[in-house]
């Protein structure tokens, strides 16, 4: 069973500051509900006109690849369903010409160079001018990157809340100068944004350490997907149901694939086969892992969604991640929504989740990967263990719950007074 997470009780402590010009200090808060939750209606305002919204700081919607962008296709058509009018600032290297609706939401497509390094900050730069133009009751900015213009959105008398989804800096993939832009824009992001968003307790303590700012923690939400009894797409990559290792990420050097192919490549016996889900691209870091997969039979599939993705899920044998770098990782949510077993990385992300202790081996550490490999490979399946895993993650996890505290810091960033209560963790 899932351990007792800090949290399961719901918070007494006071509520946040019903203005946040000034900016607060203290230890991190989480998100509170008043003792008789409001109606739908009230929290959304109905009977007035809606929130305008704009979001910006994630590549495009819907089938981006990515956690930011799979955070933001869950969450803001129920903000619409809540009320708000939602205008979504795409990035032009990943959305199409001439799409500019998803059910509810208006998708507005802005230029952005295809460069890594300038991607996000120059898109995100256009998005607040944008924004200053259509003047917005909430501007949101996702991601400490993007965050480093919040005071030019503050300049420009918009009211912004910012999501830090993680440390972005400790990507592996960045330089110096790229780390510490991006920790100038934590910075920015946390001191000037009218509201401040995380997604864990992890960054929470860390952004109250840092700048002693109280942060909201609103953690992502898990959508649970249909258990698939179809098994054409395993059969199509020679796979057994039950008896093959998963991973779904970015392939990315934070993810440490690697890791896991030279973990699995060990393994003796080798009865399982090794899954690899995530788009494989030009850079040096893919090309090594498109080669390694190759010398040792791993099968990559490139970027799955919906019912596929669903079906590699339903069939799996474990799921694994032995990422250097998380926030709250939304596929390891979903391979627990599928009740299935989980290897991970020690990293703080992950024990925040309070899974068992035999889930975890130290970051890095290939050794006690193929162990834990080993172990999983032999470990006859528990039903009673699945059912466990997958009605505490989605019990825990709840889109419709973040988009309800969400629009609750949309109205304490334009200076209402609702009392708020911790959700999730």
């Amino acid at each position: 069973m899932m351990q007792s997470m800090p949290g399961d009780t719901v918070s007494n402590a006071a509520a946040l500051p019903a203005s946040t010009d000034a900016m607060p200090s203290g230890a991190a808060d989480t998100l509170r509900t008043p003792q008789a939750r409001p109606s739908e209606d009230a929290i959304s305002g109905a009977g007035s006109r809606r929130l305008s919204v704009i979001v910006v700081g994630i590549r495009g919607l819907p089938g981006v690849q990515g956690g930011v962008e799979t955070h933001a296709e869950q969450l803001y058509p129920r903000l619409a369903a809540l009320g708000c009018d939602i205008e979504v600032l795409t990035r032009s290297p990943f959305m199409p010409r001439g799409v500019d609706r998803h059910g509810d939401l208006r998708l507005t497509r802005l230029w952005a160079p295809s460069i890594p390094a300038l991607e996000a900050f120059l898109h995100t730069l256009i998005g607040v001018l944008y924004a200053g133009w259509r003047r917005p009751d909430v501007l949101h900015i996702h991601a400490i990157g993007p965050a480093l213009t919040t005071p030019l959105a503050r300049l420009l008398g918009l009211r912004v809340v910012v999501t830090h989804h993680g440390p972005d800096y400790d990507r592996e993939k960045w330089g110096p100068m790229a780390r510490r832009i991006l920790r100038l824009g934590e910075r920015a992001g946390v001191t000037w944004a009218h509201q401040c968003i995380v997604i864990s307790r992890v960054i929470a303590d860390a952004v109250n350490a840092r700048y002693g700012r109280h942060a909201v923690i609103i953690p992502n939400g898990v959508n649970a997907g249909a258990a698939q009894s179809a098994t054409d797409l395993v059969e199509h990559y020679g796979l057994e149901p039950g008896r093959y290792f998963l991973q779904v990420s970015r392939v990315v050097p934070e993810k440490r694939q690697l890791d896991l192919i030279d973990a699995w490549a060990r393994l003796e016996p080798r009865d399982w086969r090794l899954v690899l889900v995530g788009g494989i691209g030009d850079e040096p870091y893919s090309q090594q892992v498109r080669a390694r997969a190759a010398a040792h039979g791993v099968v990559l599939t490139g970027v799955l969604q919906y019912e596929s993705l669903w079906q590699l899920y339903s069939h799996a044998g474990c799921f694994v991640l032995p990422s250097s770098h998380e926030g709250l990782p939304i596929a390891l949510l979903e391979a627990l929504s599928f009740g299935l077993p989980i290897i991970a990385s020690d990293i703080a992300p992950h024990l925040e989740l309070g899974m068992e202790r035999d889930v975890y081996f130290p970051c890095g550490d290939v050794a006690a990967l193929t162990h834990r490999l080993a172990d999983a490979q032999t470990r006859p399946f528990d039903l009673d263990a699945s059912t466990t895993r997958r009605e505490w993650v989605l019990s825990r996890y709840v889109w419709d719950r973040v988009a309800r505290a969400t629009l609750q810091v949309y109205h304490q960033a334009q200076g209402g007074d609702a009392q708020l209560a911790e959700i999730g963790h």
